[in-house]
């Protein structure tokens, strides 16, 4: 009868009779090929790239029939695959220490399955004749204590994702060094708990105020609003501290031409007038006349810039006096003054005394203005020449004065008259015609620099 052979190992299976004379070698045969399955080692080689099959030959040493199975040193650049043959239940021990990228490389049943290396490491596996196991502790159920664990062996790649929690970390075991580059967001600091003494020197920038109504620049004024919680709401600039005012410039005749401000200037205080418009006048005694309208007078508080190596410039008018009329009319009104280029001050004309036939009108040409002034100067109106009215007249005329007056006080450039006064009005018996009303006056432009330390 012809031999049969063992499904694993493939020994000889001898039956009654067999082999006479010959039983014993075949018998040794058996034995070493036992041998080879429980104690076997073999180094094999692998080729990047291709299939490595290992065989199980009817009672011959065959490679698929050991124990252990080494692969010698190689590199696996590309996906390969190492089999053992199918049907076979066996225990093996694959060695694949010396591969380079050994996640290359995958360990299985001809027909079957198996498993892929994770690293070069040896692996423990099984074939139940089907597929090819890998034998870990996961499949065996165990555990790992502290004890079979070497110093510095758990690695970064062993530990899964977000599983080191708060209770796992020793007390200041975080250091400074174990946080990254801006890895510290506005959501892991604790409301209210970034102190002084944690910010430095200079620390607190332009860009990390909160946006009020304070643009960025300098401010040298102690024009500042300061809300309840120590912020600046509001400043202006101009020379808190700054030197003195001085009065610098008067100009009381009518016509356009250039300011210069002294060195270092930033800030001039402007005294502006238009001009005083014209009486009225008439010969008759049903008609009622007016005096002229005074001119708009204000103060003007205005900053400057004075670059270096030229001083601030800028044009002006002084606005020219109204007239009155001959033979008998209303005058004519003032033309404004102006300060600047865009215009920074203005102190507009008065308008002309008015001639009226009523007996009972209201008189006195209309006063100009001062518009945007920081303080507004402009006098009363006069009135007519009617004794009932006279002391409205007056009234302006002394307001005029009080402020030509001050002029007159500080400098001698200006003649002492009263500047952007209206004119009076002339009443007179003569037929045809009487003279003509008074001329008002020119306007002024006094201007006063902060130069004196």
């Amino acid at each position: 009868m012809t031999s049969s052979y063992s499904a694993d190992l493939k020994l000889e299976l001898m039956v009654t009779g067999e082999n006479a004379g010959t039983w014993g070698d075949n018998t040794n045969n058996n034995l070493n090929l036992i041998q080879q399955a429980i104690a076997g080692f073999e180094q094999v080689t692998l080729n990047s790239g291709s299939t490595l099959a290992l065989v199980m030959t009817d009672k011959t040493i065959s490679n698929a029939r050991n124990m252990v199975i080494k692969f010698a040193t190689a590199s696996i650049a590309a996906s390969t695959i190492c089999t053992i043959p199918d049907s076979i239940e066996k225990f093996y021990i694959f060695d694949a220490t010396g591969l380079t990228n050994p996640e290359n490389l995958t360990i299985k049943t001809a027909s079957g399955t198996g498993f892929t290396l994770d690293a070069a490491k040896i692996y423990a596996a099984y074939s139940d004749g089907t597929n090819l196991n890998e034998i870990s502790l996961d499949t065996l159920g165990g555990t790992v204590a502290a004890a079979q664990i070497a110093d510095n062996a758990v690695t970064t790649a062993k530990i899964l994702q977000s599983n080191v929690t708060t209770n796992k970390l020793a007390s200041s075991a975080v250091r400074a060094a174990n946080i990254s580059s801006n890895a510290v967001t506005t959501a892991k600091i604790l409301q209210s708990n970034v102190t002084l003494t944690k910010m430095a020197a200079n620390s607190v920038g332009p860009s990390q105020l909160q946006s009020t109504a304070v643009t960025a620049g300098s401010y040298t004024t102690a024009d500042i609003t300061v809300d309840e919680d120590g912020r600046i709401t509001s400043a202006s600039t101009g020379s808190a501290g700054s030197p003195d005012f001085a009065l610098t410039f008067a100009d009381g005749t009518a016509g356009t031409k250039t300011f210069t401000a002294q060195p270092g200037t930033t800030k001039l205080g402007i005294y502006i007038t238009g001009g005083g418009g014209g009486g009225a006048s008439t010969n008759s005694p049903g008609q009622q006349i007016g005096a002229g309208g005074n001119g708009g007078l204000g103060f003007f508080n205005v900053p400057i810039s004075s670059p270096a190596p030229s001083p601030f410039t800028a044009p002006y008018t002084v606005g020219a006096a109204g007239v009155g009329v001959y033979p008998s009319s209303s005058g004519t009104a003032g033309t404004d003054s102006t300060f600047g280029s865009p215009i920074q001050a203005t102190g507009t004309g008065g308008s002309g005394g008015p001639k009226s036939s009523s007996a009972n009108a209201q008189y006195g040409g209309s006063p100009g203005s001062a518009p945007g002034a920081t303080i507004d100067l402009t006098s009363p109106t006069g009135t007519s020449d009617n004794p009932s009215q006279a002391s409205g007249l007056a009234n302006a005329k002394r307001s005029a004065s009080g402020m030509a007056g001050y002029y007159r006080s500080e400098t001698t450039r200006l003649s002492p008259h009263m500047f952007g006064q209206g004119g009076d009005p002339k009443r007179t018996s003569m037929t045809p015609a009487g003279p003509a009303g008074a001329p008002g006056n020119d306007g002024a432009i006094v201007i006063y620099e902060n130069i004196i330390s």
